[in-house]
């Protein structure tokens, strides 16, 4: 009894101590105090009175994470199991099964086994689906599952799991997992270094520093740096890979808040490698962060050429805060702004449509800068390529089938279908985008356009309203025209989806390290790159040399 009498009404106490102590030196203290004070009377008042039991933990997990989404999407709580895994994300090192993987339904989907990992040596698969770990089933554990394979190095874990439907199992021992942040570099040709950076984690600027210094001695004279799909993450590595090319002092990123303490000025500290080195690097739109700042200082520093598709656009800066109880809270403190002045950020979080959605920067709206050498580049929206490749965007309709696994499962069958292709690159003709279109009718995969999950909400709030006989037969209806419409749509991006699917069929007999390997030879931004650097004038022309 005592127990429950401490659960209600001593941590809303405590909180509202610790919350006061914390707010103590704002200006607004009343306001804030008063509606603490509201917060913690209803959060007690729930604990007494509410029909059911409730769990605290989970109450307050959510009241925070609800409160914290209204702002934007990377000011984040982290609970003590969630710490863990950021943690891994920033230090790219954890003790576990080395492998890609996510939660649908009642499963753990492998997405991508890396290569001499644990999951990669028990003989896992990307799309196999993990059903059982050690006594637990998945289908009974709502919890996060991920956690049931972490543990000490050597920790052996008994799986069972299900591969093109059938039963299987193996056993995992977990072991030290390296997240490399340039997960491959090498020659483009005798001339030309090639480095991949897929993530800025503390590892970015060394990994980063020991392919240029290795591709050099190799003989590269020039270098192209493939930013692609790179989500960010530490800006101070970001700044020191800048500094790789810039010298010494090169102011490389300011951030601005309204916090005066996090107004600050990032400059190069280290020696750079090569200042003279021609470079190219590579972006698209889900290139963003700390891989908008690397390319944006670069590009207004006129220091390197930047190919592609317009980047993402986050300006955005955060920093982790530790809590009490090994919790932790990441905040956006600041917007951050390239040597031109430029702040990239899309999305204006503080004005939201009426559906919540953040307002875009139009592209009527975004304010022209000056490169060091003179060059007009622009904010708002991302960073703009000098040299646009229309063949680097992402169609809505290749979007929505990354997103619906739609290539991700095709790729799994297409790999089971020929399972002795070996080290040989498969062709994507017609008749594979066919085979595509009807797997994804015989396995009923939904499109999930915006269109299409927009009419299935309006049936579902038909169906509410006990008015979904009267328009079943026109909802049929549009919604055939629209599976059309989007089959039309395959057909006309067909080269881009071809490529899609041969990525991902490309990792499943070579992992990773084949799919570079490919792109080396073949991936068309890359012969661009390659290209821009081998022509010397154009090069020179861009960067006003």
């Amino acid at each position: 009894m005592f127990s429950k009498i401490k659960k209600r009404y001593f941590i809303p106490v405590i909180l509202s101590a610790f919350l006061f102590i914390g707010v103590s030196f704002k200006d607004d203290f009343f306001e804030i105090s008063k509606q603490i004070e509201i917060f913690t009377t209803l959060f007690k008042i729930i604990n007494q009175n509410y029909v059911d039991e409730t769990n605290a933990a989970e109450l307050m997990d959510k009241a925070i994470k609800s409160m914290l989404a209204d702002l934007d999407p990377y000011t984040n709580y982290f609970n003590e199991q969630d710490v863990i895994k950021f943690k891994i994300n920033n230090t790219g090192e954890y003790t576990g099964i080395g492998a890609l993987i996510t939660r649908k339904e009642d499963k753990i989907i492998i997405k991508e086994p890396y290569k001499g990992y644990p999951a990669d040596k028990a003989g896992l698969k990307a799309g196999d689906e993990i059903i059982q770990i050690g006594d637990v089933v998945l289908a009974d554990f709502k919890d996060d599952a991920s956690q049931l394979m972490k543990g000490a190095k050597n920790t052996k874990i008994d799986i069972k799991f299900l591969r093109q439907g059938k039963p299987m199992t193996a056993q995992l021992v977990l072991d030290e997992v390296d997240v490399k942040a340039v997960p491959f570099y090498g020659k483009i040709d005798d001339k030309t270094g090639y480095i991949v950076l897929s993530q800025f984690n503390a590892k970015a600027f060394s990994d980063t520093k020991e392919a240029l210094e290795k591709l050099k001695a190799d003989g590269a004279t020039q270098i192209v740096l493939d930013l692609r799909g790179n989500p960010g993450g530490l800006l101070n590595e970001a700044v020191n890979i800048c500094g790789l090319f810039v010298p010494k002092g090169e102011t490389i990123v300011t951030t601005k808040s309204k916090n005066a303490k996090y107004n600050n000025t990032n400059k190069t500290t280290r020696e750079p490698i090569d200042t003279e080195i021609p470079l190219a690097i590579i972006v698209d739109g889900k290139s963003a962060s700390a891989s908008e700042i690397v390319s944006g200082a670069l590009q207004d520093l006129d220091r390197a050429v930047i190919i592609g598709s317009r980047s993402y656009g986050k300006g955005l800066v955060q920093r982790p805060f530790d809590m009490v109880y090994n919790t932790q809270v990441k905040v956006t403190i600041a917007k951050y702004y390239t040597p031109s002045g430029r702040c990239i950020q899309a999305l204006d979080y503080a004005h939201k449509d009426k559906s919540g959605k953040a307002i875009r920067t139009d592209a009527k709206n975004y304010n022209a800068f000056q490169t060091k050498k003179g060059r007009t580049v622009y904010d708002g929206g991302g960073i703009l390529p000098d040299v646009v490749l229309e063949s680097s965007k992402t169609s809505a309709i290749a979007d929505a089938l990354q997103k619906n696994d739609a290539i991700f499962n095709y790729a799994t069958y297409y790999y089971y279908k020929n399972p002795n292709l070996g080290d040989k690159i498969p062709v994507i003709t017609d008749a594979e985008i066919a085979d595509f279109k009807a797997f994804l009718k015989r396995e009923k995969i939904a499109f999930d356009t915006e269109t299409e999950i927009a009419l299935k909400n309006t049936l579902e709030k038909a169906k509410k309203e006990n008015i979904d006989g009267a328009i079943t037969a026109e909802y049929q209806q549009l919604l055939s025209s629209i599976e059309k419409s989007e089959e039309t749509l395959i057909d006309k991006n067909k080269t881009e989806i071809k490529n899609l699917l041969l990525d991902e069929i490309i990792k499943r007999y070579q992992y990773k390290e084949g799919l570079y390997q490919y792109y080396i030879k073949n991936n068309f931004e890359i012969k661009k790159a390659v290209e821009v650097l081998n022509d010397k004038a154009t090069y020179n022309k861009i960067l006003k040399i």
